[in-house]
Protein backbone atom coordinates (compact mmCIF):
# COMPACT_ATOMS: atom_id res chain seq x y z
CA UNK A 1 0.00 0.00 0.00
CA UNK A 2 1.32 3.43 -0.95
CA UNK A 3 2.42 5.71 1.86
CA UNK A 4 -0.12 8.46 2.53
CA UNK A 5 0.92 12.06 3.09
CA UNK A 6 -0.58 14.18 5.88
CA UNK A 7 -3.09 15.83 3.57
CA UNK A 8 -4.43 12.47 2.38
CA UNK A 9 -4.64 11.23 5.96
CA UNK A 10 -6.54 14.38 6.94
CA UNK A 11 -9.05 13.84 4.14
CA UNK A 12 -9.74 10.27 5.29
CA UNK A 13 -9.72 10.82 9.05
CA UNK A 14 -11.70 14.06 9.08
CA UNK A 15 -14.41 12.38 6.99
CA UNK A 16 -14.39 9.34 9.30
CA UNK A 17 -14.99 11.61 12.32
CA UNK A 18 -18.26 13.02 10.97
CA UNK A 19 -20.28 10.22 12.59
CA UNK A 20 -19.39 11.47 16.08
CA UNK A 21 -21.94 14.06 17.26
CA UNK A 22 -20.64 14.76 20.76
CA UNK A 23 -18.31 17.68 20.19
CA UNK A 24 -20.01 20.70 21.80
CA UNK A 25 -17.68 22.72 24.01
CA UNK A 26 -19.99 24.58 26.37
CA UNK A 27 -18.89 24.60 29.99
CA UNK A 28 -15.13 24.91 29.66
CA UNK A 29 -12.98 27.40 31.56
CA UNK A 30 -11.65 30.62 30.06
CA UNK A 31 -8.06 30.54 28.83
CA UNK A 32 -6.32 32.73 26.28
CA UNK A 33 -2.90 33.71 25.04
CA UNK A 34 -3.14 37.44 25.65
CA UNK A 35 -0.17 38.76 27.53
CA UNK A 36 2.26 36.81 25.37
CA UNK A 37 1.79 33.48 27.13
CA UNK A 38 0.82 30.32 25.33
CA UNK A 39 -1.02 29.60 22.11
CA UNK A 40 -4.77 29.52 21.51
CA UNK A 41 -7.96 30.45 23.30
CA UNK A 42 -11.28 28.93 24.30
CA UNK A 43 -13.04 32.24 23.80
CA UNK A 44 -12.53 33.43 20.23
CA UNK A 45 -14.88 33.43 17.26
CA UNK A 46 -14.63 30.52 14.86
CA UNK A 47 -16.17 28.93 11.79
CA UNK A 48 -17.96 25.76 12.77
CA UNK A 49 -18.66 22.93 15.09
CA UNK A 50 -19.03 23.92 18.73
CA UNK A 51 -19.98 26.59 21.25
CA UNK A 52 -18.07 28.56 23.88
CA UNK A 53 -19.45 28.96 27.43
CA UNK A 54 -21.25 32.18 26.43
CA UNK A 55 -22.92 30.51 23.45
CA UNK A 56 -20.68 31.81 20.67
CA UNK A 57 -19.75 29.44 17.86
CA UNK A 58 -16.16 28.25 17.84
CA UNK A 59 -14.35 25.92 15.46
CA UNK A 60 -12.76 22.58 16.19
CA UNK A 61 -10.45 20.38 14.19
CA UNK A 62 -12.46 17.17 14.39
CA UNK A 63 -10.50 14.08 13.39
CA UNK A 64 -9.71 10.49 14.26
CA UNK A 65 -6.22 9.42 15.25
CA UNK A 66 -6.91 6.36 13.09
CA UNK A 67 -9.89 4.71 11.45
CA UNK A 68 -8.35 1.25 11.87
CA UNK A 69 -9.95 -0.80 14.65
CA UNK A 70 -9.59 -4.22 16.21
CA UNK A 71 -13.33 -4.29 17.05
CA UNK A 72 -16.09 -5.30 14.64
CA UNK A 73 -19.18 -3.32 15.75
CA UNK A 74 -21.90 -3.83 13.15
CA UNK A 75 -23.01 -0.19 13.04
CA UNK A 76 -19.51 1.34 12.66
CA UNK A 77 -18.12 2.20 9.24
CA UNK A 78 -14.61 1.77 10.65
CA UNK A 79 -15.21 -1.73 12.00
CA UNK A 80 -12.54 -4.38 11.42
CA UNK A 81 -14.43 -6.05 8.57
CA UNK A 82 -15.34 -2.81 6.79
CA UNK A 83 -13.89 -2.23 3.33
CA UNK A 84 -12.77 1.38 3.84
CA UNK A 85 -9.50 3.11 3.09
CA UNK A 86 -7.43 3.14 6.28
CA UNK A 87 -5.14 5.84 7.63
CA UNK A 88 -3.34 6.69 10.83
CA UNK A 89 -1.82 9.85 12.25
CA UNK A 90 1.11 9.90 14.61
CA UNK A 91 0.64 11.93 17.78
CA UNK A 92 3.11 14.52 16.45
CA UNK A 93 1.19 14.89 13.18
CA UNK A 94 -2.02 15.69 15.08
CA UNK A 95 -0.17 18.22 17.25
CA UNK A 96 1.40 19.88 14.21
CA UNK A 97 -1.92 20.00 12.35
CA UNK A 98 -3.72 21.53 15.32
CA UNK A 99 -1.11 24.26 15.72
CA UNK A 100 -0.93 24.95 11.97
CA UNK A 101 -4.73 25.22 11.67
CA UNK A 102 -4.89 27.46 14.72
CA UNK A 103 -2.19 29.81 13.49
CA UNK A 104 -4.11 30.20 10.21
CA UNK A 105 -7.23 31.09 12.21
CA UNK A 106 -9.10 28.03 10.89
CA UNK A 107 -9.79 26.49 14.30
CA UNK A 108 -9.75 27.23 18.00
CA UNK A 109 -9.66 23.74 19.39
CA UNK A 110 -9.37 20.01 18.81
CA UNK A 111 -11.84 17.13 18.98
CA UNK A 112 -9.92 13.86 18.85
CA UNK A 113 -11.33 10.35 18.69
CA UNK A 114 -9.90 7.09 17.40
CA UNK A 115 -10.45 3.53 16.40
CA UNK A 116 -8.70 1.02 18.65
CA UNK A 117 -5.30 -0.20 17.46
CA UNK A 118 -3.14 -2.86 19.16
CA UNK A 119 -4.95 -2.41 22.48
CA UNK A 120 -7.14 0.02 24.38
CA UNK A 121 -4.22 1.18 26.53
CA UNK A 122 -1.90 1.73 23.57
CA UNK A 123 -4.50 3.79 21.73
CA UNK A 124 -5.36 5.79 24.83
CA UNK A 125 -1.66 6.52 25.41
CA UNK A 126 -1.44 8.02 21.91
CA UNK A 127 -4.55 10.16 22.46
CA UNK A 128 -3.25 11.43 25.80
CA UNK A 129 0.16 12.17 24.27
CA UNK A 130 -1.46 14.51 21.73
CA UNK A 131 -3.14 16.51 24.48
CA UNK A 132 -0.07 16.45 26.72
CA UNK A 133 2.19 17.74 23.97
CA UNK A 134 -0.21 20.53 23.05
CA UNK A 135 -0.54 21.66 26.65
CA UNK A 136 2.99 21.14 27.97
CA UNK A 137 5.27 21.42 24.93
CA UNK A 138 3.38 24.21 23.16
CA UNK A 139 1.35 25.81 25.95
CA UNK A 140 -1.80 25.45 23.83
CA UNK A 141 -4.73 27.11 25.59
CA UNK A 142 -7.48 26.30 23.13
CA UNK A 143 -10.28 23.84 23.71
CA UNK A 144 -9.53 20.11 23.68
CA UNK A 145 -12.16 17.36 23.72
CA UNK A 146 -10.92 13.77 23.88
CA UNK A 147 -13.05 10.74 23.11
CA UNK A 148 -11.76 8.14 25.56
CA UNK A 149 -11.71 4.34 25.48
CA UNK A 150 -13.59 2.64 28.34
CA UNK A 151 -11.30 -0.42 28.50
CA UNK A 152 -8.21 1.72 29.08
CA UNK A 153 -6.44 2.01 32.44
CA UNK A 154 -8.20 4.46 34.83
CA UNK A 155 -4.98 6.47 35.23
CA UNK A 156 -4.92 7.11 31.48
CA UNK A 157 -8.53 8.26 31.69
CA UNK A 158 -7.61 10.64 34.51
CA UNK A 159 -4.67 12.03 32.54
CA UNK A 160 -6.97 12.62 29.58
CA UNK A 161 -9.09 14.77 31.88
CA UNK A 162 -6.04 16.66 33.16
CA UNK A 163 -5.11 17.77 29.64
CA UNK A 164 -8.58 18.04 28.07
CA UNK A 165 -11.47 20.40 28.71
CA UNK A 166 -14.00 17.66 28.14
CA UNK A 167 -13.83 13.89 27.84
CA UNK A 168 -16.51 11.58 26.53
CA UNK A 169 -17.16 7.87 26.52
CA UNK A 170 -19.74 6.53 24.08
CA UNK A 171 -22.47 4.43 25.67
CA UNK A 172 -23.04 3.32 22.05
CA UNK A 173 -26.57 1.85 22.26
CA UNK A 174 -29.46 2.50 24.67
CA UNK A 175 -29.90 -1.08 25.89
CA UNK A 176 -27.61 -3.90 26.94
CA UNK A 177 -29.37 -6.31 24.59
CA UNK A 178 -28.69 -3.97 21.67
CA UNK A 179 -25.04 -3.69 22.62
CA UNK A 180 -24.64 -7.47 22.85
CA UNK A 181 -26.25 -7.94 19.46
CA UNK A 182 -24.49 -5.19 17.52
CA UNK A 183 -21.22 -4.69 19.43
CA UNK A 184 -20.51 -8.04 21.17
CA UNK A 185 -16.90 -7.09 21.92
CA UNK A 186 -18.02 -4.17 24.06
CA UNK A 187 -19.38 -4.42 27.58
CA UNK A 188 -21.96 -2.04 29.02
CA UNK A 189 -20.73 -2.57 32.58
CA UNK A 190 -17.16 -1.64 31.60
CA UNK A 191 -18.39 1.47 29.78
CA UNK A 192 -20.33 2.65 32.80
CA UNK A 193 -17.42 1.72 35.06
CA UNK A 194 -15.19 4.04 33.02
CA UNK A 195 -17.78 6.81 33.33
CA UNK A 196 -17.77 6.29 37.10
CA UNK A 197 -13.96 6.54 37.14
CA UNK A 198 -14.06 9.82 35.24
CA UNK A 199 -16.75 11.21 37.54
CA UNK A 200 -14.65 10.21 40.56
CA UNK A 201 -11.58 11.94 39.12
CA UNK A 202 -13.58 15.10 38.41
CA UNK A 203 -15.05 15.05 41.94
CA UNK A 204 -11.62 14.50 43.50
CA UNK A 205 -10.16 17.40 41.52
CA UNK A 206 -13.06 19.61 42.59
CA UNK A 207 -12.44 18.72 46.23
CA UNK A 208 -8.74 19.52 45.80
CA UNK A 209 -9.27 22.91 44.17
CA UNK A 210 -8.50 24.67 47.46
CA UNK A 211 -4.88 23.70 46.77
CA UNK A 212 -3.39 26.25 44.40
CA UNK A 213 -1.53 23.84 42.14
CA UNK A 214 -4.04 20.98 42.10
CA UNK A 215 -4.77 20.13 38.42
CA UNK A 216 -8.31 20.48 37.12
CA UNK A 217 -9.85 17.39 35.55
CA UNK A 218 -12.18 17.86 32.56
CA UNK A 219 -13.54 21.28 33.65
CA UNK A 220 -16.22 21.00 30.93
CA UNK A 221 -17.28 17.60 32.31
CA UNK A 222 -17.97 14.40 30.43
CA UNK A 223 -20.53 13.51 27.78
CA UNK A 224 -21.72 10.47 25.86
CA UNK A 225 -23.48 9.52 22.65
CA UNK A 226 -26.23 7.02 21.82
CA UNK A 227 -27.07 5.70 18.39
CA UNK A 228 -30.79 5.93 17.67
CA UNK A 229 -32.56 3.53 15.36
CA UNK A 230 -29.89 0.85 14.91
CA UNK A 231 -31.65 -1.49 17.34
CA UNK A 232 -35.17 -2.02 18.66
CA UNK A 233 -34.89 0.40 21.60
CA UNK A 234 -37.92 2.69 21.93
CA UNK A 235 -37.83 6.40 22.71
CA UNK A 236 -39.01 5.49 26.20
CA UNK A 237 -35.98 3.20 26.63
CA UNK A 238 -33.67 5.98 25.44
CA UNK A 239 -35.18 8.66 27.70
CA UNK A 240 -34.93 6.45 30.79
CA UNK A 241 -31.35 5.45 29.99
CA UNK A 242 -30.29 9.05 29.43
CA UNK A 243 -31.88 10.13 32.72
CA UNK A 244 -30.05 7.35 34.54
CA UNK A 245 -26.71 8.41 33.03
CA UNK A 246 -27.27 12.06 33.95
CA UNK A 247 -28.11 11.12 37.52
CA UNK A 248 -25.32 8.62 38.17
CA UNK A 249 -22.41 10.23 36.35
CA UNK A 250 -23.30 13.94 36.25
CA UNK A 251 -22.95 14.05 32.47
CA UNK A 252 -22.99 17.44 30.82
CA UNK A 253 -24.67 16.12 27.70
CA UNK A 254 -26.13 13.01 26.16
CA UNK A 255 -25.99 13.22 22.38
CA UNK A 256 -28.43 11.35 20.15
CA UNK A 257 -27.20 10.29 16.73
CA UNK A 258 -29.70 8.90 14.23
CA UNK A 259 -28.36 5.69 12.70
CA UNK A 260 -27.23 6.22 9.14
CA UNK A 261 -26.85 3.24 6.77
CA UNK A 262 -23.21 2.70 5.86
CA UNK A 263 -21.48 1.13 2.85
CA UNK A 264 -21.17 -2.66 3.01
CA UNK A 265 -23.54 -2.65 5.98
CA UNK A 266 -24.07 -5.71 8.13
CA UNK A 267 -27.22 -7.65 7.37
CA UNK A 268 -28.40 -7.32 10.99
CA UNK A 269 -28.80 -3.54 10.60
CA UNK A 270 -31.98 -1.79 9.41
CA UNK A 271 -32.06 -0.90 5.73
CA UNK A 272 -33.23 2.67 6.30
CA UNK A 273 -32.29 5.38 8.76
CA UNK A 274 -34.91 6.56 11.27
CA UNK A 275 -36.57 9.93 10.64
CA UNK A 276 -34.31 12.79 11.70
CA UNK A 277 -37.37 14.20 13.46
CA UNK A 278 -37.06 11.32 15.93
CA UNK A 279 -33.58 12.50 16.87
CA UNK A 280 -34.97 16.04 17.23
CA UNK A 281 -37.79 14.89 19.54
CA UNK A 282 -35.26 13.10 21.74
CA UNK A 283 -33.24 16.28 22.09
CA UNK A 284 -36.45 18.12 23.03
CA UNK A 285 -37.24 15.50 25.66
CA UNK A 286 -33.68 15.80 26.96
CA UNK A 287 -34.21 19.57 27.32
CA UNK A 288 -37.45 19.00 29.22
CA UNK A 289 -35.61 16.88 31.81
CA UNK A 290 -32.57 19.12 32.10
CA UNK A 291 -34.12 22.59 32.06
CA UNK A 292 -37.91 22.37 32.42
CA UNK A 293 -38.30 20.24 35.52
CA UNK A 294 -39.86 17.19 33.87
CA UNK A 295 -39.22 13.77 35.38
CA UNK A 296 -38.22 11.03 32.93
CA UNK A 297 -41.45 9.12 33.63
CA UNK A 298 -43.41 12.22 32.60
CA UNK A 299 -41.56 12.42 29.30
CA UNK A 300 -42.13 8.71 28.72
CA UNK A 301 -45.82 9.28 29.44
CA UNK A 302 -45.90 11.56 26.37
CA UNK A 303 -45.01 8.58 24.17
CA UNK A 304 -47.57 6.40 22.45
CA UNK A 305 -48.39 2.79 23.30
CA UNK A 306 -45.34 1.52 21.43
CA UNK A 307 -43.03 3.73 23.50
CA UNK A 308 -42.29 6.18 20.68
CA UNK A 309 -42.59 9.96 20.94
CA UNK A 310 -45.00 11.46 18.39
CA UNK A 311 -43.26 13.00 15.40
CA UNK A 312 -45.99 15.50 14.54
CA UNK A 313 -45.97 17.39 17.87
CA UNK A 314 -43.26 18.08 20.42
CA UNK A 315 -43.02 16.13 23.72
CA UNK A 316 -44.19 19.03 25.89
CA UNK A 317 -47.38 19.45 23.87
CA UNK A 318 -47.90 15.67 23.87
CA UNK A 319 -47.62 15.67 27.68
CA UNK A 320 -50.00 18.64 28.00
CA UNK A 321 -52.67 16.99 25.87
CA UNK A 322 -52.53 13.94 28.15
CA UNK A 323 -52.75 16.11 31.29
CA UNK A 324 -55.47 18.59 30.45
CA UNK A 325 -56.44 18.87 34.11
CA UNK A 326 -53.19 20.86 34.66
CA UNK A 327 -54.40 23.64 32.35
CA UNK A 328 -55.18 26.45 31.78
CA UNK A 329 -52.37 28.16 33.73
CA UNK A 330 -52.78 31.75 34.97
CA UNK A 331 -49.79 33.74 33.70
CA UNK A 332 -50.32 36.31 36.46
CA UNK A 333 -50.26 33.85 39.35
CA UNK A 334 -48.66 30.56 38.36
CA UNK A 335 -45.25 29.52 39.63
CA UNK A 336 -42.26 29.28 37.32
CA UNK A 337 -42.51 25.48 37.44
CA UNK A 338 -46.08 25.55 36.11
CA UNK A 339 -45.35 28.16 33.45
CA UNK A 340 -42.50 26.03 32.12
CA UNK A 341 -45.03 23.28 31.40
CA UNK A 342 -47.10 25.44 29.08
CA UNK A 343 -46.56 24.38 25.43
CA UNK A 344 -44.94 27.24 23.55
CA UNK A 345 -43.36 28.92 26.57
CA UNK A 346 -39.58 28.65 26.76
CA UNK A 347 -37.19 29.63 29.53
CA UNK A 348 -36.63 33.13 28.19
CA UNK A 349 -40.35 33.84 27.84
CA UNK A 350 -41.15 32.48 31.31
CA UNK A 351 -38.47 34.65 32.91
CA UNK A 352 -39.81 37.67 31.02
CA UNK A 353 -43.35 36.93 32.25
CA UNK A 354 -42.17 36.63 35.85
CA UNK A 355 -40.37 39.97 35.60
CA UNK A 356 -43.18 41.83 33.80
CA UNK A 357 -45.98 40.75 36.12
CA UNK A 358 -44.24 42.36 39.08
CA UNK A 359 -45.33 45.70 37.66
CA UNK A 360 -48.70 45.01 36.03
CA UNK A 361 -51.35 42.39 35.36
CA UNK A 362 -50.52 40.79 32.03
CA UNK A 363 -53.03 40.79 29.20
CA UNK A 364 -52.96 38.46 26.21
CA UNK A 365 -51.26 41.12 24.08
CA UNK A 366 -48.54 41.46 26.72
CA UNK A 367 -47.87 37.73 26.58
CA UNK A 368 -47.86 37.87 22.76
CA UNK A 369 -45.02 40.39 22.83
CA UNK A 370 -42.94 38.03 24.97
CA UNK A 371 -43.42 34.89 22.87
CA UNK A 372 -43.02 33.72 19.29
CA UNK A 373 -46.63 32.64 18.72
CA UNK A 374 -49.44 33.39 21.13
CA UNK A 375 -51.79 31.20 19.07
CA UNK A 376 -50.03 28.13 20.48
CA UNK A 377 -50.52 29.38 24.03
CA UNK A 378 -54.16 30.49 24.10
CA UNK A 379 -55.68 27.05 24.83
CA UNK A 380 -53.34 26.62 27.81
CA UNK A 381 -53.24 30.01 29.59
CA UNK A 382 -55.36 32.50 31.47
CA UNK A 383 -54.52 36.23 31.23
CA UNK A 384 -56.17 39.39 32.56
CA UNK A 385 -58.45 39.62 29.51
CA UNK A 386 -58.38 36.03 28.31
CA UNK A 387 -59.74 32.69 29.44
CA UNK A 388 -60.19 29.74 27.04
CA UNK A 389 -63.74 28.45 26.92
CA UNK A 390 -62.58 24.83 26.73
CA UNK A 391 -59.25 23.08 26.31
CA UNK A 392 -59.65 21.61 22.85
CA UNK A 393 -58.79 18.04 22.02
CA UNK A 394 -55.72 17.11 20.01
CA UNK A 395 -57.48 17.13 16.65
CA UNK A 396 -58.75 20.68 17.17
CA UNK A 397 -55.39 21.92 18.45
CA UNK A 398 -53.23 20.50 15.70
CA UNK A 399 -53.98 23.23 13.10
CA UNK A 400 -52.87 25.80 15.68
CA UNK A 401 -49.86 24.23 17.34
CA UNK A 402 -48.44 21.48 15.10
CA UNK A 403 -46.01 22.16 12.20
CA UNK A 404 -47.44 21.94 8.72
CA UNK A 405 -47.11 18.61 6.95
CA UNK A 406 -44.64 19.94 4.41
CA UNK A 407 -42.41 21.20 7.23
CA UNK A 408 -42.34 17.75 8.84
CA UNK A 409 -41.38 16.15 5.55
CA UNK A 410 -38.19 18.20 5.49
CA UNK A 411 -37.00 16.12 8.44
CA UNK A 412 -38.23 12.72 7.24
Amino acid sequence: MAQLDVRQKLEILADAAKYDASCASSGTVKRDSRGGKGIGSTEGMGICHAYAPDGRCISLLKILLTNSCIFDCHYCINRKSSNVRRARFTAKEVVDLTLAFYKRNYIEGLFLSSGIIRSSNYTMEQIVEVARSLREDHDFRGYIHLKTIPDADPELMRLAGVYADRVSINIELPTERGLKRLAPEKDGARIEGAMADVKRAIDDATEAKKYKHAPKVAPAGQSTQMIVGADSATDGDIVLRASSLYGRYKLRRVYYSAFSPIPDASTVLPLQRPPLMREHRLYQSDWLMRFYGFQPQEVVAAANQTGMLPLDIDPKLAWALKHRDSFPVDVNRATKELLLRVPGLGLKAVNAILTSRRWRRLRLDDVARLTVSVAKLRPFIVAEDWRPVVLADRAELKPLVAPKREQLELFA
